[in-house]
């Protein structure tokens, strides 16, 4: 979980005020010593800036070659150009300039522009008798040492005691004959304070590598920058850049942002394995980063109230926001964008992201994890793909349905109806794709839905004048086709009620269609025994069991059907072959006079009562059908005429869209005289006008039968 300390950036030694040419005293312990003592110890007993350069290079150099790939390369410059620049110092001979160039000190490497003054009037005035002037703590240990080991409290006091003086310097005028060894001083404590930033940087960027930085470390991390914002806790009046704040904190918030960011975007670079995997682990990064913060990183902190979980958390949903955000710009495809949404909705906005109950990724403190422009955009774009591939699925559907139709294969039944597998794919897309959305979001079901219904309503047309004019038609394709339509409209409906509203018209419409075709299977089938009825061969033959088998026939595939569309169609089954029965009997081929009047009279009510009572058998509950026949049979066989009136009432109260030439027509059957069809024909236009108004909704009969104008007619009417 530890890791070694990092080599401070700065290779710069401070500087005591010892004797000029004392070597420093070495002190055992040191966690980096040097590996001998022998020729290169005296060179720098003899020269001991070269020994500071000599040292600090060889820590740059130990951490270029330890750790190349994770430092900072603007660091490394910045190192060596502090390290050259002393040395420089520590060896230039040349004669100084006056003194009123150099009032001003360097500043905590980001001074203002009198530091910069100084510290180049520092590379020039330095005197040759001068040598640098190692500081050492009470260990014997430099600054830089102490920086390099990560002991960053004893190498902040040591930097507080040394700003200490200098002030305390500055102030009783000790530097007024020498402005060139207080800029060198001041500029190596400001040096050796950056040097000290930077490896709270390396601290923070390495506490979640893979080796990691121990608790202690973080502790003492904490306890540096609160140690110093006490000592410098605002701006001197006097403009003093030695104790200007440092803003460590800022520093360490900014280092905490640009290593989560910098993990973040490793996270998956390179891979070509798809959107998919990259978010897998770009997940897997986050949450186990977070739960190290957590369980590892935080505690550390906490001692020194630092509130390292909130900054951790903030900074890497800001990564996480602006990577994904550069992943929707090069999004393409329904998929890729639904990965995206269900990405951001579903996996890292759960409450179990973290993997952990006690550990929640809780969004009432952070922004939106993506900006809602953005977010609609992706919307707006998935929204538009998914209309193109719902209509691509329609059309896959009905490809389909055609291949079963080239089968010839008849559908199957399932509990007793004819099944067919439209209505289960039609559910299982709009399941689908509403369940993907309603898990992104309302507004996004919503537009689903509406994709669905649009979709679907064009595709109904298209699938019924296909399936028309294939060569598989037939009474079980027909009614698997009114089952799809019925569970369609029932279902859908009742599931979504607002989406769906406005399908129900077209699904009827098709049901209606379908119920169309199933009947003119049966009408073409009969209607050539229509021809046989009313006839003087009817007289004395059953005519009308034959077209009866195939009713009987016609509603075997009838009871394999949805039962309120079934019993529709039975009713209309049973109301055709009594309208064609009454358009035989009006239009009669023959004229029965006497007898045969009598007789036919009474075959019709025999028939009557037989076509009444299959459809009762088959369950048709069209009872108002069952007196159409019979009440003509009775005009016709009636032998005391005053009471043709009164049949002809009952038949025009009971099926008020009876119209004038029907009249005309029924009563041409009798021949009763000029005067009495006069009587007659008055006493029905009455009740015909009067009951207009009250015809039965959807009970037409007559209406449709058409009668002929002949010399029959004519007659009566004259």
């Amino acid at each position: 979980m530890q890791t070694a300390p990092r080599t401070v950036a700065a290779g710069l030694e401070l500087h005591s005020p010892k004797e000029p040419g004392e070597p420093p005293t070495p002190v055992p312990g040191t966690r980096r010593a040097s590996s001998g003592e022998g020729p290169s110890a005296q060179r720098e007993a003899l020269m001991p800036g070269l020994g500071a350069f000599q040292r600090a290079f060889s820590r740059v150099s130990q951490r270029a070659t330890g750790r190349a790939s994770e430092e900072d390369p603007g660091l490394l410059r910045r190192s060596s150009r502090f390290l050259f620049r002393s040395l420089r110092r520590s060896k230039d001979h040349r004669p100084a300039v006056d003194q009123d160039q150099a009032t001003a000190g360097p500043g905590a490497g980001h001074g203002p522009e009198e530091l910069s003054r100084a510290i180049d009037g520092v590379s020039q005035q330095a005197s040759p008798r001068e040598e640098p002037e190692e500081l050492e703590s009470e260990a014997g240990k430099s600054v830089a040492d102490l920086i390099t080991e990560w002991q960053l409290l004893a190498a902040f006091e040591q930097l507080q005691r040394l700003e200490t003086r200098l002030v305390a310097e500055k102030a009783s005028h000790t530097f007024e004959r020498d402005p060139t060894g207080f800029a060198r001083r001041a500029m190596d404590v400001c040096l050796h304070y950056d040097g000290l930033a930077a490896e709270i940087r390396a601290i923070v960027r390495e506490t979640l590598g893979p080796d990691g930085v121990a608790a202690d470390a973080l502790a003492e991390l904490a306890r540096v920058v609160r140690d110093e914002e006490e000592a410098h806790p605002g701006p001197p009046a006097d403009g003093d850049f030695l104790r200007t704040p440092r803003r460590w904190r800022q520093l360490w918030e900014d280092e905490v942002r640009r290593s989560a960011q910098e993990r973040v975007q490793r996270a998956g670079a390179g891979e070509a394995a798809g959107l998919a995997r990259l978010l897998a682990e770009l997940g897997g990064l986050v949450r186990r980063d977070l739960q190290k913060v957590r369980l590892e990183v935080q505690p550390a902190y906490a001692a020194a109230g630092f509130p390292a979980w909130e900054t951790y958390l903030r900074a890497y949903h800001g990564a996480v926001a602006q990577r994904l955000q550069e992943l929707a710009r090069d999004a393409r495809g329904c998929e890729q964008l639904y990965i995206l949404l269900d990405w951001a909705a579903n996996v890292y906005g759960s409450p179990n992201f973290l993997g952990a109950p006690d550990l929640t990724l809780s969004t009432e403190p952070l922004p939106p994890l993506l900006a809602p422009e953005v977010w609609a955009q992706l919307e707006s774009d998935y929204t538009s793909f998914l209309e193109t591939k719902i209509a691509s699925c329609f059309e896959s559907i009905l490809q389909l349905e055609q291949s079963r139709w080239a089968a010839a294969v008849d559908p199957e039944v399932l509990q007793g109806r004819y099944h067919s597998s439209l209505s289960i794919d039609i559910h299982m897309l709009v399941a689908e794709h509403v369940k993907a959305a309603g898990a992104i979001s309302a507004e996004l079901e919503a537009t689903t839905l509406r994709i669905c219904a649009r979709a679907l309503g064009l595709f109904l047309p298209r699938f019924e004048n296909t399936f028309l004019e294939s060569e598989a038609v037939s009474e079980p394709h027909l009614g698997a086709n009114i089952n799809a339509c019925e569970e369609l409209r029932t279902n859908l409906l009742a599931r979504f009620p607002v989406a769906f509203t406005e399908l129900e018209q077209p699904l009827v419409a098709a049901t209606c269609t379908f119920q169309k075709r199933l009947l003119q299977g049966l009408q073409h089938s009969v209607q050539p025994l229509f021809r046989l009825l009313c006839t003087k061969a009817w007289l004395t033959q059953d005519t009308l069991q034959p077209l009866m088998d195939k009713v009987v026939a016609f509603a075997g595939h009838l009871e394999r059907v949805a039962p309120p569309r079934a019993q529709e169609t039975l009713q209309e089954a049973h109301r055709y072959v009594v309208r064609e029965y009454l358009a035989q009997a009006l239009r009669p081929r023959e004229r029965f006079r006497g007898a045969e009047r009598l007789t036919g009279s009474q075959k019709m009510g025999l028939d009557a009562q037989a076509i009444g009572a299959t459809f009762r058998g088959l369950g048709s509950e069209a009872t108002w059908l069952d007196q159409a026949i019979p009440g003509v049979a009775d005009i016709l066989g009636e032998t005391y005429k005053d009471d043709i009136q009164r049949h002809l009432e009952a038949l025009i109260g009971g099926y008020p869209d009876i119209r004038h030439e029907h009249v005309l027509a029924i009563l041409a059957l009798r021949r009763l005289g000029r005067r009495r069809n006069h009587r007659l024909l008055q006493r029905a236009q009455d009740l015909l006008s009067a009951g207009r108004a009250h015809t039965a909704g959807g009970r037409v009969l007559f209406e449709e039968i058409q009668v002929p104008a002949s010399v029959d007619l004519l007659i009566t009417c004259i």
